[in-house]
């Protein structure tokens, strides 16, 4: 099992034990920069002043873990009604954009108060004709799709409780949001097999359906991509809406012909491969594709379909480019049982007696 390389100021392998690792006193290994920070409250029981602070420490914590993090928000905290979530962001938004002014400065991330029951705030909501909202409720859609803000929520529980444990579980959930990484595989002095040898790529797939009885909606196919290597702890995501209840994803590769412009390539998979030779200099010699929610009757038409628009994306990539592909179905309903070799081994055992994942 490959260590964690975490920073402290030097270096420092965070060895796994029974498939956990201590963070205390490490850095992150990448700590993104956050300068310019909105905080919205959404929770009517919770005073201004105890989010004021509760954010101030969390600024400390993203500190302390090695970011770049500005400690005041671009403007104080203000109170957002829940049923005027829309309208509350853009106005406090554009007010935030005035702020700034000439320093051209962006946004670069919002903090959510939520109350623990929060509703349509996050959770998933049904209109009058059942659609459910695709993104996490009313925050999440208004911030990604209308602003194009990166969002952390919080439930006041949190606030209340405000200790060094929950603040840098966010801190860490920060981090990764705005572009940083916390933890890496030492891939360069552990090898990890069918990673390190040449340059791959690890893709991940899935598609969520609609439930029952909400017959014109679409079903969304998600894809992530690894990029960074030899690391693979960084990716990024696309997503597509397809076919209602479609399995097979639509969108893996595409080709469109227009008058002006000719034969137009597309897709996920040839995007994030453009991605992934854009950000490490590399083009990838193995693609290593795990999907997901694939039921056994659609084992090979999944295999056929979607293997196919993978060789095809690469394909227009670049003549003859035909890089090795793993194709990996995963199931959670299965009946395979694991049992430790020797339950006193406490190295090899976690605390319930099940085998530990590092082992």
């Amino acid at each position: 099992m490959a260590s964690l390389v975490v920073s402290t100021g030097r270096e420092k392998d965070g060895l796994p034990r029974v498939g956990q690792w201590n963070m205390m006193n490490m850095k992150m290994v990448n700590g993104a920069r956050v300068k310019s920070w909105l905080c919205f409250s959404f929770a009517r029981n919770v005073q201004e002043s105890m989010i004021t602070g509760f954010c101030r420490e969390l600024a400390r914590m993203c500190q302390a873990s090695g970011m770049d993090f500005a400690l005041e928000p671009v403007l104080p905290v203000i109170y957002v009604r829940p049923d005027q979530v829309e309208r509350g962001l853009k106005a406090r938004f554009h007010d935030a954009m005035t702020a700034l002014g000439p320093q051209r400065k962006e946004i670069e991330l919002l903090i959510g108060i939520l109350p623990d029951n929060n509703g349509s705030l996050y959770g998933t909501r049904f209109g009058q004709n059942a659609h459910t909202v695709t993104i996490s409720g009313d925050l999440k859609r208004v911030c990604e799709i209308d602003l194009g803000l990166i969002s952390q929520c919080c439930l006041t529980k949190q606030v209340f409780k405000m200790n060094k444990q929950i603040l840098a579980n966010l801190s860490l959930k920060i981090n990764v949001k705005v572009g940083g990484r916390n933890t890496v595989a030492d891939a360069l002095t552990r090898r990890i097999p069918l990673v390190t040898d040449k340059p791959t790529i690890i893709f991940g797939a899935d598609v969520t359906h609609p439930h029952p009885g909400e017959d014109s909606s679409p079903s969304i196919a998600a894809v992530v991509a690894s990029q960074d290597w030899p690391e693979v702890t960084k990716y990024a995501g696309l997503v597509s809406a397809q076919t209602h209840r479609q399995e097979l994803i639509e969108d893996l590769y595409n080709v469109t012909h227009d008058p002006q412009r000719g034969t137009i390539h597309g897709g996920m998979v040839r995007e994030l491969l453009i991605s992934f030779k854009r950000t490490t200099g590399e083009k990838p010699e193995r693609i290593i594709f795990y999907r997901d929610g694939v039921s056994e009757g659609q084992f090979y038409q999944v295999l056929l379909h979607e293997l196919d628009a993978i060789r095809k994306a690469c394909a227009s990539l670049e003549a003859n480019y035909q890089p090795l592909v793993t194709f990996v179905v995963v199931q959670k309903r299965h009946h395979t049982r694991l049992f430790a070799h020797n339950h006193n081994d406490q190295s090899t055992v976690d605390k319930s007696g099940k085998p530990a994942t590092s082992t």
